[in-house]
């Protein structure tokens, strides 16, 4: 995991030192959050919210590299058709890489990194702090948004789960993929020939 990170930051320090935009923004939304097993264990989908910040990296009128921090509540009800819950707050580190097609539209994806602050099961009315979870995870989230000219903006993403998240041994592997859907304020640099594509 820490090759990850250092490969990561490494190559987002090599393309900003090229940059030719680099603009700031925040973001929020909702979260369709599931938890995948591997033994095809059934659970329903946890609805949650996110929240962050980004910096918009500009290298030309076509890519950009888009790294985030972002807080994200995810996980899963109903595990295995019983009342089990479970409620995970991570913070995620995307570095995204972005197409931009026309005036506004972005297409995205690149690795992510999610660090786990807390999980929690609720099974009935009974709520405790659990050790079942890894305290890292690797996902691929893909999407695309679009941004106005006022720099708000709206963007939709899918995260696949690409790391086993089960930190019991000898269970099945458990991986959490999350559907995001969000606005998204981006400052405008009215000096930049880039600043709405």
């Amino acid at each position: 995991m820490k090759q990850v990170c250092v490969f990561v930051f490494s190559l987002l320090a090599v393309y900003s030192a090229s940059a030719q935009e680099i603009l700031v923004g925040a973001k929020g939304g909702f979260n369709i959050a599931d938890l995948h097993y591997s033994n095809n264990t059934s659970t329903d989908s946890k609805v949650g919210i996110h929240l962050g910040v980004f910096a918009h990296i500009r290298a030309s009128d076509k890519w950009a590299v888009q790294p985030e921090f972002d807080y994200s509540l995810e996980g899963a009800n109903n595990i295995g058709g019983t009342s089990v819950n479970y409620r995970l707050n991570y913070l995620d580190v995307p570095v995204l890489l972005q197409y931009l097609i026309g005036k506004g539209f972005r297409l995205e994806g690149g690795p992510q990194i999610d660090f786990l602050m807390s999980a929690r099961e609720k099974s009935g009315n009974t709520t405790v702090s659990t050790t079942h979870f890894q305290s890292t995870g690797i996902s691929f989230p893909l999407g695309f948004s679009f941004i106005a000219a006022s720099g708000w903006g709206v963007d939709a993403r899918y995260a696949f789960g690409m790391s086993n998240i089960n930190a019991t041994k000898n269970n099945p592997t458990i991986q959490s993929n999350v559907f995001q859907f969000g606005l998204f304020y981006q400052v405008k640099d009215y000096g930049s020939r880039y600043r709405h594509r």
